[in-house]
């Protein structure tokens, strides 16, 4: 059988994935999410099974058939209201039957999913303002119902929305690769996509956005627990 063509082409192990981080020595920890992470989609041929496995099982035609193309770790989009962009862990570059699809994912253990929403926005800069409107504007939101929900799903969220517009892309997609055995921040979740009247299922693709300008699917997947040792 002819073997699959690596995911990562431009990578040469974990070690690159390393030199990527904010901080490589304080972020790159056994046991923590950058590690992990790196670890588990290094030794795949292509997707990892347990990501894999949402998409082969999933009805929706707009992501039928779905092959990625090439996989780039901590890919940074800018997004309005402030310098810094939002970071995420790893964006897969894919195609469905129906085009390309973007896939945003965000490695997790036991860290949170960053601050609240109402704590992020305490003493607020005009700018942190501005990116908060667009960030709802971009999810089809008229506004935040529950400002417990985390920040940082807001913004990984819109990373994918923004980047399939760059692309051209027919479906963006949020995802949420823990590695938890407790399934924390899962709460935190089940809480952001309740914002779409969706109730979240572990290992299940679901439509959150219908107002956005390009189709937006979530879904949190549990990786295998044998990477936390590497």
């Amino acid at each position: 059988m002819e073997k699959k063509s690596r995911l990562f082409p431009l990578t040469n192990g974990v070690k690159d994935w390393q030199a990527l981080l904010t901080d490589p020595d304080k972020h790159w920890r056994k046991g923590y999410s950058a590690r992990t992470l790196a670890y588990c989609w290094e030794s795949s041929e292509g997707l990892p099974e347990e990501v894999a496995q949402p998409f082969a099982r999933s009805m929706e035609p707009l992501l039928a058939d779905l092959q990625p193309v090439i996989g780039i770790p901590e890919f940074k989009v800018p997004l309005p209201g402030g310098k810094k962009s939002s970071q995420n862990d790893i964006f897969i570059l894919s195609r469905s039957l129906a085009g390309p699809v973007c896939i945003m994912v965000e490695g997790k253990v036991s860290e949170s999913l960053g601050p609240r929403v109402t704590d992020w926005l305490k003493n607020a800069s005009e700018g942190k303002r501005k990116r908060l409107e667009f960030l709802l504007n971009s999810l089809g939101l008229t506004a935040l119902v529950d400002d417990s929900i985390r920040y940082q799903l807001l913004h990984r969220a819109v990373s994918a929305l923004v980047t399939a517009e760059q692309f051209r892309a027919v479906a963006a997609v949020m995802m949420v690769h823990s590695f938890s055995r407790e399934l924390a921040g899962w709460s935190d979740y089940k809480r952001f996509v309740s914002l779409f009247d969706v109730e979240a299922v572990v290992g299940s693709l679901q439509r959150l956005s219908v107002m956005s300008k390009i189709p937006l699917f979530g879904v949190w997947v549990v990786g295998n627990p044998a990477f936390l040792e590497c």
